[in-house]
Protein backbone atom coordinates (compact mmCIF):
# COMPACT_ATOMS: atom_id res chain seq x y z
CA UNK A 1 0.00 0.00 0.00
CA UNK A 2 1.24 3.45 -0.89
CA UNK A 3 0.10 6.18 1.47
CA UNK A 4 2.20 9.29 1.73
CA UNK A 5 2.46 13.00 1.29
CA UNK A 6 4.26 13.83 -1.96
CA UNK A 7 7.58 15.61 -1.85
CA UNK A 8 7.68 18.60 -4.18
CA UNK A 9 10.84 19.98 -5.74
CA UNK A 10 12.59 23.01 -4.24
CA UNK A 11 11.49 25.28 -7.08
CA UNK A 12 7.84 24.26 -6.79
CA UNK A 13 7.94 24.45 -2.99
CA UNK A 14 9.32 27.97 -3.19
CA UNK A 15 6.46 28.96 -5.46
CA UNK A 16 3.87 27.39 -3.18
CA UNK A 17 5.31 29.03 -0.09
CA UNK A 18 5.34 32.39 -1.84
CA UNK A 19 1.67 31.98 -2.71
CA UNK A 20 0.88 30.89 0.84
CA UNK A 21 2.64 33.94 2.24
CA UNK A 22 0.85 36.27 -0.16
CA UNK A 23 -2.58 34.87 0.69
CA UNK A 24 -1.71 34.23 4.38
CA UNK A 25 -2.28 30.48 4.44
CA UNK A 26 -1.22 28.42 7.43
CA UNK A 27 -0.73 25.03 5.81
CA UNK A 28 -1.01 23.18 2.49
CA UNK A 29 -0.98 19.39 2.33
CA UNK A 30 -0.23 17.61 -0.96
CA UNK A 31 -1.69 14.10 -1.01
CA UNK A 32 -0.83 11.17 -3.30
CA UNK A 33 -1.70 7.49 -3.29
CA UNK A 34 -0.39 5.23 -6.03
CA UNK A 35 -2.89 2.38 -5.59
CA UNK A 36 -6.05 4.49 -5.90
CA UNK A 37 -4.58 7.20 -8.10
CA UNK A 38 -5.50 9.86 -5.57
CA UNK A 39 -4.03 13.31 -6.20
CA UNK A 40 -5.36 15.90 -3.78
CA UNK A 41 -4.48 19.18 -2.11
CA UNK A 42 -5.80 20.33 1.26
CA UNK A 43 -5.35 24.03 2.03
CA UNK A 44 -5.82 25.48 5.51
CA UNK A 45 -6.06 29.24 5.36
CA UNK A 46 -6.85 30.40 8.89
CA UNK A 47 -7.79 28.75 12.20
CA UNK A 48 -8.00 31.80 14.47
CA UNK A 49 -11.76 31.44 14.96
CA UNK A 50 -11.81 27.63 15.00
CA UNK A 51 -10.96 24.55 12.95
CA UNK A 52 -10.85 25.07 9.20
CA UNK A 53 -14.02 23.82 7.56
CA UNK A 54 -14.57 23.60 3.83
CA UNK A 55 -15.80 21.20 1.20
CA UNK A 56 -13.81 18.91 -1.05
CA UNK A 57 -14.09 19.61 -4.76
CA UNK A 58 -13.33 16.93 -7.37
CA UNK A 59 -12.52 18.47 -10.71
CA UNK A 60 -10.56 17.50 -13.80
CA UNK A 61 -8.09 20.38 -13.60
CA UNK A 62 -5.94 21.00 -16.68
CA UNK A 63 -2.81 21.43 -14.56
CA UNK A 64 -1.68 21.00 -10.97
CA UNK A 65 -1.00 24.75 -10.83
CA UNK A 66 -4.65 25.38 -11.68
CA UNK A 67 -5.74 23.04 -8.88
CA UNK A 68 -3.42 24.75 -6.40
CA UNK A 69 -4.65 28.21 -7.34
CA UNK A 70 -8.25 27.07 -6.95
CA UNK A 71 -7.78 25.49 -3.53
CA UNK A 72 -5.87 28.50 -2.22
CA UNK A 73 -8.55 30.95 -3.38
CA UNK A 74 -11.40 28.75 -2.17
CA UNK A 75 -9.93 28.17 1.30
CA UNK A 76 -9.28 31.88 1.77
CA UNK A 77 -12.89 32.57 0.88
CA UNK A 78 -14.05 30.07 3.48
CA UNK A 79 -12.22 32.01 6.20
CA UNK A 80 -14.13 35.19 5.39
CA UNK A 81 -17.36 33.26 4.92
CA UNK A 82 -17.15 31.84 8.44
CA UNK A 83 -16.09 35.16 9.93
CA UNK A 84 -18.79 37.32 8.37
CA UNK A 85 -21.46 34.75 9.28
CA UNK A 86 -20.37 34.65 12.91
CA UNK A 87 -19.34 30.99 12.98
CA UNK A 88 -16.64 29.62 15.26
CA UNK A 89 -14.74 28.22 12.31
CA UNK A 90 -11.70 28.90 10.20
CA UNK A 91 -11.30 28.47 6.47
CA UNK A 92 -10.06 25.45 4.56
CA UNK A 93 -10.73 23.61 1.34
CA UNK A 94 -9.63 20.51 -0.53
CA UNK A 95 -9.47 19.57 -4.18
CA UNK A 96 -9.14 16.14 -5.72
CA UNK A 97 -7.70 16.18 -9.23
CA UNK A 98 -9.69 13.87 -11.50
CA UNK A 99 -12.94 13.19 -13.33
CA UNK A 100 -15.69 12.65 -10.76
CA UNK A 101 -17.79 10.74 -13.29
CA UNK A 102 -15.16 8.13 -14.16
CA UNK A 103 -12.47 8.11 -11.46
CA UNK A 104 -14.38 8.45 -8.20
CA UNK A 105 -14.95 5.35 -6.08
CA UNK A 106 -15.05 4.22 -2.46
CA UNK A 107 -11.35 3.36 -2.29
CA UNK A 108 -10.38 6.82 -3.51
CA UNK A 109 -12.67 8.53 -1.04
CA UNK A 110 -11.46 6.44 1.88
CA UNK A 111 -7.82 7.08 1.05
CA UNK A 112 -8.59 10.80 0.98
CA UNK A 113 -10.29 10.38 4.35
CA UNK A 114 -7.04 9.00 5.77
CA UNK A 115 -5.25 12.19 4.76
CA UNK A 116 -7.93 14.30 6.43
CA UNK A 117 -7.44 12.23 9.58
CA UNK A 118 -3.71 13.00 9.66
CA UNK A 119 -4.56 16.67 10.28
CA UNK A 120 -6.13 15.74 13.61
CA UNK A 121 -9.20 17.95 13.34
CA UNK A 122 -7.48 21.08 12.09
CA UNK A 123 -9.46 20.59 8.86
CA UNK A 124 -13.05 19.35 8.60
CA UNK A 125 -14.25 18.38 5.16
CA UNK A 126 -17.66 18.46 3.49
CA UNK A 127 -19.29 18.18 0.09
CA UNK A 128 -18.53 20.44 -2.86
CA UNK A 129 -18.53 20.32 -6.67
CA UNK A 130 -18.15 16.79 -7.99
CA UNK A 131 -18.98 15.19 -4.64
CA UNK A 132 -22.11 13.61 -3.20
CA UNK A 133 -23.44 12.75 0.25
CA UNK A 134 -22.41 9.11 -0.29
CA UNK A 135 -18.81 10.23 -0.72
CA UNK A 136 -18.94 11.77 2.75
CA UNK A 137 -20.14 8.41 4.06
CA UNK A 138 -17.05 6.72 2.58
CA UNK A 139 -14.75 9.41 4.01
CA UNK A 140 -16.44 8.96 7.40
CA UNK A 141 -15.12 5.38 7.50
CA UNK A 142 -11.61 6.78 7.87
CA UNK A 143 -12.12 10.01 9.82
CA UNK A 144 -14.60 11.75 12.10
CA UNK A 145 -13.62 15.11 10.66
CA UNK A 146 -16.33 15.15 8.01
CA UNK A 147 -19.75 16.83 7.74
CA UNK A 148 -22.59 16.81 5.25
CA UNK A 149 -23.55 13.29 6.29
CA UNK A 150 -26.99 11.73 5.63
CA UNK A 151 -29.78 12.56 8.05
CA UNK A 152 -29.96 8.92 9.18
CA UNK A 153 -26.32 9.23 10.30
CA UNK A 154 -27.03 12.36 12.32
CA UNK A 155 -26.07 14.85 9.64
CA UNK A 156 -27.99 17.47 7.67
CA UNK A 157 -27.49 15.75 4.33
CA UNK A 158 -26.51 17.61 1.18
CA UNK A 159 -25.87 21.28 2.15
CA UNK A 160 -26.81 22.56 -1.32
CA UNK A 161 -30.46 23.41 -0.49
CA UNK A 162 -29.32 25.55 2.45
CA UNK A 163 -26.72 27.25 0.25
CA UNK A 164 -29.44 28.07 -2.27
CA UNK A 165 -31.70 29.47 0.45
CA UNK A 166 -28.94 31.79 1.61
CA UNK A 167 -28.36 33.01 -1.94
CA UNK A 168 -32.10 33.57 -2.30
CA UNK A 169 -32.09 35.65 0.91
CA UNK A 170 -29.11 37.66 -0.37
CA UNK A 171 -30.85 38.20 -3.68
CA UNK A 172 -34.00 39.49 -2.02
CA UNK A 173 -31.94 41.84 0.14
CA UNK A 174 -30.13 43.11 -2.96
CA UNK A 175 -33.48 43.71 -4.64
CA UNK A 176 -34.65 45.66 -1.58
CA UNK A 177 -31.51 47.82 -1.80
CA UNK A 178 -31.88 48.52 -5.52
CA UNK A 179 -35.64 48.73 -6.04
CA UNK A 180 -37.02 49.41 -2.57
CA UNK A 181 -38.86 46.08 -2.43
CA UNK A 182 -37.53 42.57 -1.99
CA UNK A 183 -40.16 41.04 -4.27
CA UNK A 184 -38.62 39.19 -7.21
CA UNK A 185 -41.93 38.71 -9.02
CA UNK A 186 -41.54 39.69 -12.65
CA UNK A 187 -37.77 40.18 -12.36
CA UNK A 188 -35.61 38.56 -15.03
CA UNK A 189 -32.97 36.41 -13.36
CA UNK A 190 -30.28 34.58 -15.32
CA UNK A 191 -28.99 31.55 -13.41
CA UNK A 192 -25.70 30.33 -14.83
CA UNK A 193 -25.11 26.80 -13.56
CA UNK A 194 -27.94 24.36 -12.84
CA UNK A 195 -26.37 21.97 -10.36
CA UNK A 196 -27.77 21.17 -6.92
CA UNK A 197 -27.59 24.78 -5.72
CA UNK A 198 -28.62 26.33 -9.02
CA UNK A 199 -31.71 24.19 -9.38
CA UNK A 200 -32.89 24.84 -5.83
CA UNK A 201 -32.44 28.58 -6.40
CA UNK A 202 -34.44 28.26 -9.63
CA UNK A 203 -37.19 26.55 -7.64
CA UNK A 204 -37.35 29.48 -5.17
CA UNK A 205 -37.39 32.01 -8.00
CA UNK A 206 -40.06 30.16 -9.94
CA UNK A 207 -42.34 29.98 -6.91
CA UNK A 208 -41.96 33.74 -6.49
CA UNK A 209 -42.95 34.19 -10.15
CA UNK A 210 -39.63 35.56 -11.34
CA UNK A 211 -38.77 35.17 -15.02
CA UNK A 212 -35.96 32.61 -14.94
CA UNK A 213 -33.36 32.23 -17.65
CA UNK A 214 -30.86 29.35 -17.41
CA UNK A 215 -27.49 28.45 -18.85
CA UNK A 216 -25.23 25.44 -18.33
CA UNK A 217 -22.51 23.60 -20.25
CA UNK A 218 -24.64 20.46 -19.85
CA UNK A 219 -27.30 20.81 -22.55
CA UNK A 220 -29.33 17.86 -21.32
CA UNK A 221 -29.43 19.39 -17.87
CA UNK A 222 -30.73 22.65 -19.34
CA UNK A 223 -33.47 20.83 -21.22
CA UNK A 224 -34.60 19.11 -18.03
CA UNK A 225 -34.64 22.37 -16.05
CA UNK A 226 -36.55 24.21 -18.79
CA UNK A 227 -39.17 21.48 -18.88
CA UNK A 228 -39.51 21.23 -15.09
CA UNK A 229 -39.63 24.94 -14.23
CA UNK A 230 -40.82 26.51 -17.48
CA UNK A 231 -37.53 28.42 -17.60
CA UNK A 232 -35.94 29.98 -20.68
CA UNK A 233 -32.70 28.51 -22.04
CA UNK A 234 -29.98 31.00 -22.94
CA UNK A 235 -26.96 30.21 -25.11
CA UNK A 236 -24.16 32.23 -26.63
CA UNK A 237 -22.90 35.33 -24.85
CA UNK A 238 -24.86 35.19 -21.61
CA UNK A 239 -23.12 38.23 -20.16
CA UNK A 240 -24.73 40.56 -22.68
CA UNK A 241 -28.21 39.26 -21.88
CA UNK A 242 -30.47 42.05 -20.65
CA UNK A 243 -31.69 40.90 -17.23
CA UNK A 244 -32.36 42.33 -13.81
CA UNK A 245 -30.12 39.91 -11.93
CA UNK A 246 -27.18 37.78 -13.08
CA UNK A 247 -26.69 34.77 -10.79
CA UNK A 248 -23.42 32.89 -11.37
CA UNK A 249 -23.86 29.48 -9.76
CA UNK A 250 -21.10 27.40 -11.33
CA UNK A 251 -17.34 27.93 -11.16
CA UNK A 252 -15.61 31.16 -10.22
CA UNK A 253 -13.82 34.01 -12.01
CA UNK A 254 -16.71 34.75 -14.40
CA UNK A 255 -16.58 38.41 -13.38
CA UNK A 256 -13.49 39.78 -15.08
CA UNK A 257 -12.23 42.53 -17.38
CA UNK A 258 -13.81 40.88 -20.39
CA UNK A 259 -17.25 40.07 -19.02
CA UNK A 260 -18.00 42.99 -16.70
CA UNK A 261 -18.16 45.61 -19.49
CA UNK A 262 -20.76 43.43 -21.23
CA UNK A 263 -23.08 42.96 -18.26
CA UNK A 264 -26.58 44.39 -18.62
CA UNK A 265 -27.92 43.61 -15.16
CA UNK A 266 -28.61 45.76 -12.12
CA UNK A 267 -27.46 43.11 -9.66
CA UNK A 268 -24.93 40.28 -9.57
CA UNK A 269 -25.91 37.75 -6.93
CA UNK A 270 -25.06 34.06 -7.22
CA UNK A 271 -23.78 30.98 -5.44
CA UNK A 272 -20.40 30.51 -7.14
CA UNK A 273 -17.27 30.97 -5.06
CA UNK A 274 -14.61 33.52 -6.07
CA UNK A 275 -16.73 35.16 -8.73
CA UNK A 276 -14.30 38.08 -9.05
CA UNK A 277 -11.15 37.15 -10.94
CA UNK A 278 -9.36 40.04 -9.25
CA UNK A 279 -10.95 40.92 -5.92
CA UNK A 280 -10.16 44.65 -5.92
CA UNK A 281 -10.06 45.49 -9.62
CA UNK A 282 -13.27 43.77 -10.63
CA UNK A 283 -15.25 44.80 -7.55
CA UNK A 284 -14.36 48.37 -8.46
CA UNK A 285 -15.34 47.82 -12.11
CA UNK A 286 -18.78 46.64 -11.03
CA UNK A 287 -19.14 49.64 -8.71
CA UNK A 288 -18.09 52.04 -11.47
CA UNK A 289 -20.74 50.56 -13.75
CA UNK A 290 -23.41 50.96 -11.09
CA UNK A 291 -23.95 47.21 -10.77
CA UNK A 292 -24.70 46.02 -7.23
CA UNK A 293 -22.54 43.04 -6.32
CA UNK A 294 -23.65 40.80 -3.45
CA UNK A 295 -20.35 39.41 -2.09
CA UNK A 296 -20.25 35.71 -2.83
CA UNK A 297 -18.62 34.58 0.42
CA UNK A 298 -21.48 36.22 2.31
CA UNK A 299 -24.54 35.08 0.42
CA UNK A 300 -23.39 31.52 -0.30
CA UNK A 301 -22.58 30.84 3.36
CA UNK A 302 -25.73 28.76 3.88
CA UNK A 303 -23.91 25.55 3.04
CA UNK A 304 -21.26 26.31 5.62
CA UNK A 305 -23.96 27.05 8.18
CA UNK A 306 -25.55 23.70 7.33
CA UNK A 307 -22.41 21.67 7.90
CA UNK A 308 -21.47 23.73 10.96
CA UNK A 309 -24.86 22.79 12.37
CA UNK A 310 -23.67 19.19 12.60
CA UNK A 311 -20.74 20.33 14.75
CA UNK A 312 -22.79 22.78 16.84
CA UNK A 313 -25.81 20.49 17.24
CA UNK A 314 -28.35 22.70 15.42
CA UNK A 315 -31.53 21.15 14.09
CA UNK A 316 -32.75 22.04 10.60
CA UNK A 317 -35.10 24.75 11.82
CA UNK A 318 -32.25 26.49 13.63
CA UNK A 319 -30.06 26.05 10.56
CA UNK A 320 -32.58 27.77 8.30
CA UNK A 321 -33.12 30.56 10.83
CA UNK A 322 -29.39 31.24 10.96
CA UNK A 323 -29.21 31.17 7.16
CA UNK A 324 -32.08 33.65 6.88
CA UNK A 325 -29.87 36.18 8.69
CA UNK A 326 -27.93 36.51 5.44
CA UNK A 327 -30.74 38.86 4.32
CA UNK A 328 -30.01 41.43 7.04
CA UNK A 329 -26.25 41.07 6.76
CA UNK A 330 -26.38 41.60 3.00
CA UNK A 331 -28.54 44.70 3.34
CA UNK A 332 -26.19 46.11 5.99
CA UNK A 333 -23.13 45.48 3.81
CA UNK A 334 -24.71 47.13 0.76
CA UNK A 335 -25.74 50.17 2.78
CA UNK A 336 -22.30 50.42 4.41
CA UNK A 337 -20.59 50.30 1.04
CA UNK A 338 -22.81 53.10 -0.22
CA UNK A 339 -22.26 55.26 2.87
CA UNK A 340 -18.48 54.80 2.83
CA UNK A 341 -18.19 54.94 -0.97
CA UNK A 342 -16.31 51.65 -1.13
CA UNK A 343 -17.00 48.44 -3.00
CA UNK A 344 -19.38 45.92 -1.49
CA UNK A 345 -16.57 43.35 -1.57
CA UNK A 346 -14.38 45.62 0.55
CA UNK A 347 -17.21 46.36 2.96
CA UNK A 348 -17.78 42.65 3.49
CA UNK A 349 -14.07 41.95 3.90
CA UNK A 350 -13.78 44.71 6.48
CA UNK A 351 -16.43 43.09 8.66
CA UNK A 352 -14.90 39.62 8.34
CA UNK A 353 -11.33 40.77 8.97
CA UNK A 354 -12.37 42.84 11.98
CA UNK A 355 -13.84 39.74 13.64
CA UNK A 356 -10.72 37.70 12.90
CA UNK A 357 -8.41 40.39 14.25
CA UNK A 358 -10.49 40.77 17.40
CA UNK A 359 -10.22 37.02 18.02
CA UNK A 360 -6.50 37.04 17.27
CA UNK A 361 -5.85 39.76 19.87
CA UNK A 362 -7.88 37.90 22.48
Amino acid sequence: MSFKTTTVSASIAKGVLAQMAEMEHEQVLFCHDKETGLKAIIAIHNTVLGPALGGTRMWNYATEEEALNDVLRLSRGMTFKAAITGLKLGGGKAVIIGDAKTQKNEALMRRFGKFVQTLGGKYITAEDVGMETQDMVYIKKETNYVTGLPIEMGGNGNPSPVTAYGVYMGMKASAKFVWGTDSLAGKKVLVQGTGHVGETLIDYLTKEKAIVLVNDINEERVKAIVAKYNAIAVTGNIYAEEVDIYAPCALGATLNSETIPQLRSAIVCGAANNQLLDEKLHAQMLKDRGIVYAPDFLINAGGMISVYAEVAGYNMQKTMEETARIYDTTLNILNTAKEQNITTAQAALNVAMARIEAARKN
